[in-house]
């Protein structure tokens, strides 16, 4: 697993999983690792890391770990398998639904509320980055995850989609506001999941993102935000569309 420049680990779970407060251990344990789930940030088939990982980057003991992981088993969203090569894993999501299932999900959350604040989010942190620029280190980070973005096979965009956003909202340097983007985007992805994959649509956000980095990177706060909101509105047009 990839080191971090001052130490520990970093990977593409950096962002979700960070120790939890006193007294909620179970609930924030679960609540982060649904997040990882929601957001593909481990893809269907793969394993989660070992327990001892998990318990140790959650801060709780095994056995509340075994609790957690227990619930997202009876909930079908992960398995446990024995053996040398066993672990528990996520199971493959069945995401065909269409509108139908869209609109049903759509029931359960204010989305007019949830785009706004989706935005309010990713354009500050866009433009904390691009205002206080990112070391050496950093912008090699967000370049890779922009990289990673373009060379994504079709099945696997939404997730490396998913791991650049939450890429730059770590970047800003402001915890809470990685871990409040983190919970929105895990809404976001499960509409998402309901729409097809559009290729035109993500070769225009390609274009974004491209935009948006450079203006990151050249500490453009400016552009940057404007850059941002620009995709967000993007975003929320395609879902409104579907909505109908």
């Amino acid at each position: 697993m990839p080191e971090e420049a001052g130490g520990g680990t970093r990977d593409g779970l950096t962002p979700v999983l960070r120790p939890v407060r006193a007294g909620n251990g179970f609930e924030e344990a679960l609540e982060q690792i649904l997040q990882v789930v929601r957001l593909g940030l481990v893809p269907g088939g793969e394993r989660l890391p070992a327990e001892r990982e998990l318990a140790e980057r959650l801060g709780i003991s095994r056995v509340t770990l075994r609790e957690v992981l227990k619930v997202l088993q009876d909930q079908g969203l992960v398995e446990s398998r024995r053996g040398r090569y066993g672990g528990t894993f996520v199971l493959p999501r069945n995401d065909a639904g269409g509108e139908d299932e869209l609109r049903r999900r759509v029931a359960e959350v204010d989305i007019e509320d949830m785009l706004r604040f989706r935005e309010v989010l990713e354009v500050g942190a866009a433009g904390l980055c691009a205002t206080h620029g990112l070391s050496d280190e950093q912008e090699a980070r967000l370049r890779q995850a922009l990289s990673r973005t373009h060379d994504a096979p079709l099945g696997d965009y939404r997730r490396q989609d998913t791991l650049l956003h939450l890429t730059l909202a770590e970047l800003c340097g402001s915890p809470t506001l990685t871990a409040q983007y983190a919970a929105v985007r895990a809404t976001v992805n499960d509409l998402l999941d309901c729409i097809p994959l559009l290729v035109r649509n993500l070769e225009h956000s390609q274009r974004q993102h491209t935009a948006l980095v450079e203006a990151v990177l050249d500490r453009d706060a400016d552009g940057a935000r404007e850059m941002m909101r620009e995709h967000c509105a993007g975003t929320a047009a395609l879902l409104r569309g579907f909505l109908g």
